[in-house]
């Protein structure tokens, strides 16, 4: 990487800082190291950017938004799914009474399975390091777009399992959302090897219609109401998903450069972490469990 950026390679953080010239972070780290790595980050006046989630539980996860507002530097979480516009163009549709009030969603997720030949046991199977599986990581992507169009989530039931040998973390889980907002909402996040048949990302019901964010490259996001009972394809669904990277990175410098304010604070990314955690004692309690 060194090589094909024309920059320098440090065997550590602490030795990138130490002989580095930089004045930010980006960690992309197993989750259990991640709230080290910020106290390095932070304690060295370097603005960070973190992956998500947070970190591995919910006190590790607020020990290090509060150790970044002490520091004085710009603390951005990264979801790349904050700057997916269908989805917030979806959000304007439902804001402007496009199909009613809403009903009831879908959320749909499935992720290859990812397995490396070259590792033994990846640090994703193991439940100390990772803090949780598909509806903690990956799932993450979809439960950001479910609170940026819905609202956030009051309270989950859940039940989740795993499907791979020696996997002490999730692979597939089935959740019901409640929202503040009295939406009821299903999520579905697998992990898969195998093929998956024509389903939405998102399926939105309204009292007076549906919006649908099909699936895949060639996906839309349709609206189905009064005026399209057939159906009207506003824009695509898979456009501006790959670009979401760039305007993530964009947003995250623009703070850094000009002080700007991030599209979505670092706190509110516990919005994820504290879902998945509702799900796990959900599945733990098989009862409702309460996210905030």
């Amino acid at each position: 990487m060194a090589r094909e950026t024309s920059s320098e390679a440090f065997a550590s953080l602490e030795e990138g800082i130490e002989r580095g010239s930089f004045d930010a972070v980006d960690l992309m780290l197993p989750h259990d190291a991640h709230e080290n790595a910020c106290n390095v980050a932070f304690d060295a006046g370097k603005h960070t950017i973190l992956e998500k989630p947070i970190s591995t539980d919910i006190a590790s996860a607020e020990r290090i938004l509060e150790a970044g507002r002490n520091a004085g530097i710009v603390l951005m979480v990264a979801e790349q799914a904050q700057y997916w516009w269908d989805i917030h163009k979806t959000r304007e549709l439902i804001d402007a009474g496009e199909i009613g009030s809403v009903l009831t969603a879908h959320a749909t997720f499935y992720d290859p399975m990812g397995i490396d030949p070259n590792e033994t046991l990846p640090w994703r199977y193991i439940k100390e390091r990772a803090g949780g599986g598909v509806c903690m990581d990956g799932g993450a992507h979809w439960i950001r777009p479910m609170r940026l169009m819905l609202g956030e989530i009051e309270e989950v039931v859940a039940s989740t399992g795993s499907h791979i040998d020696g996997r002490e973390t999730e692979s597939f889980g089935l959740s019901l959302l409640r929202f503040q907002s009295g939406v009821i909402a299903t999520f579905k996040a697998v992990l898969t090897s195998g093929r998956i048949g024509p389903c939405a990302d998102f399926r939105i019901t309204g009292s007076d219609g549906e919006i649908i964010l099909e699936r895949g490259r060639e996906g839309r996001l349709m609206v189905y109401n009064q005026k399209h009972p057939s159906g009207h394809a506003v824009m695509s669904s898979y456009e501006g998903k790959a670009d979401s990277y760039g305007a993530e990175l964009k947003d995250f410098s623009e703070a850094v450069l000009d002080g700007s304010e991030l599209a979505a604070a670092p706190e509110f990314a516990m919005g994820e972490l504290r879902t998945a955690m509702a799900m796990y004692r959900s599945e733990e309690t098989r009862r409702w469990e309460k996210v905030w």
